[in-house]
């Protein structure tokens, strides 16, 4: 049996997310910006997907912005800002320990190159970063808020709304990294006071290569990309005009199915997290419960094993799932997420993450729980790390 649950890392494109996008890929091939009437197709369809994403997120069509991904949307929002805060004295960035790499990275870069001040906040247990920590750690220097919406690795769902109400009274930019989260969860922009929000299609059963900015009005973040008037002036690139009508209708679809397939993935997130804590001693659950975590996520760490081996092992058993996010799936260092929850290194190296999706069906949750006790319950009988563990155990 084939047992796909890593969909936190990406997911296959949808049939009519395919269908609405083969003519892009040869029969309307013209450059949006050529200015004969047979690029007009290829303006209209960008312009039908703007409209799509931005009526998913109560925003307006000219406040989306597509990119090649979601990376390049965060690395936008936190260069760009900065970039024009630097103009006011402000070069102060606020961001948590459990961000995605691709926030991470780019703070440690503009720390590096342009001389950034960045505080990054701390979580508790589950995950969740203190609104009151975010007020505390603001100054009259702070060019932008970045908190992500979700967490990519345990699931748990920060308080976004709260944070941008708070940012908007302080009048400093809030950014959130809503790659996850967007596939999975109601986003009202406006509502939640959210200046800038990052997206990628692939996560969301569309084309790998797209992503997209939103960008409140008003707001005039630095240009990242340069060289051409695309993107009403702000991102140059000639258009991935199929990815981006491919994103269109994946954001369309998952609108019309989000709350069947949350209440779908929930049930058998929950039956998986039951399964797992009944039948393997001293699993560890990471992360929120319930409403608080994204529906599709499960998080665990086995302590006197290996991640790493785990995947082996799954995959030789046909089950396909991960240890963290993908974008740092060759690393051999334990997850930062984990860390940042407070576990010990040795917990944080047994972490395994199952992310369910349109391709899992009951008779898989069952497999995987028929499968994994056995290949933890081996793998610890050769670990002294387990060893030593149940010897620290005894008397307790």
């Amino acid at each position: 049996m084939f047992v796909y649950l890593d969909h936190t890392a990406t997911t296959p494109t949808s049939p009519e997310v395919l269908q609405a996008m083969t003519p892009y890929f040869g029969e309307i091939f013209g450059n949006p910006s050529s200015v004969y009437s047979f690029s007009k197709k290829s303006r209209e369809a960008i312009s039908k997907a703007r409209q799509q994403v931005a009526n998913a997120l109560n925003a307006n069509s000219d406040e989306i912005y597509f990119t090649g991904s979601g990376t390049e949307a965060d690395n936008w929002a936190l260069k760009g800002t900065l970039e024009k805060g630097k103009i006011a004295g402000k070069n102060h960035i606020i961001t948590t320990a459990i961000e995605h790499h691709a926030i991470l990275h780019t703070c440690e870069y503009l720390k590096k190159v342009e001389g950034a001040e960045v505080t990054y906040l701390p979580v508790d247990s589950e995950g969740f970063v203190s609104v009151d920590d975010v007020r505390k750690a603001i100054t009259d220097k702070t060019a932008l808020v970045s908190v992500m919406f979700a967490n990519n690795e345990v699931g748990t769902i920060e308080p976004v709304a709260e944070i941008g109400a708070l940012c908007r009274e302080m009048k400093i930019p809030f950014h959130t990294d809503a790659v996850q989260a967007a596939a999975h969860l109601k986003i009202d922009v406006k509502a939640m006071n959210i200046d800038m929000l990052s997206m990628s299609a692939h996560k969301m059963y569309g084309p790998k290569g797209v992503g997209a900015l939103y960008m409140r009005k008003g707001l005039r973040p630095e240009n990242f990309v340069h060289g051409g008037a695309q993107e009403h002036g702000r991102r140059a690139s000639t258009e991935n005009i199929a990815g981006i009508v491919g994103f269109g209708a994946a954001m369309e679809i998952l609108q019309t199915r989000l709350a069947d397939d949350a209440a779908i993935n929930s049930a058998r997130r929950d039956r998986l997290i039951a399964g797992i804590l009944e039948r393997i001693p001293h699993a560890k659950l990471n992360g929120a419960t319930g409403n608080h975590r994204l529906p599709n996520n499960i998080n665990f760490s086995f302590i006197g094993v290996e991640g790493e081996t785990l995947l082996l092992d799954l995959d030789a058993k046909g089950i396909s799932a991960s240890t963290g996010s993908a974008c740092s799936s060759e690393s051999l260092d334990p997850s930062h997420v984990l860390l940042a929850l407070g576990l010990k290194h040795e917990m944080a190296h047994g972490s395994l993450r199952f992310t369910i999706g349109r391709l899992t069906d009951d008779s898989q949750i069952d497999y995987v729980l028929d499968v994994l006790p056995e290949i933890v319950a081996r793998r610890r009988a050769m670990s002294p790390l387990w060893e030593d563990y149940m010897k620290s155990q005894e008397g307790k």
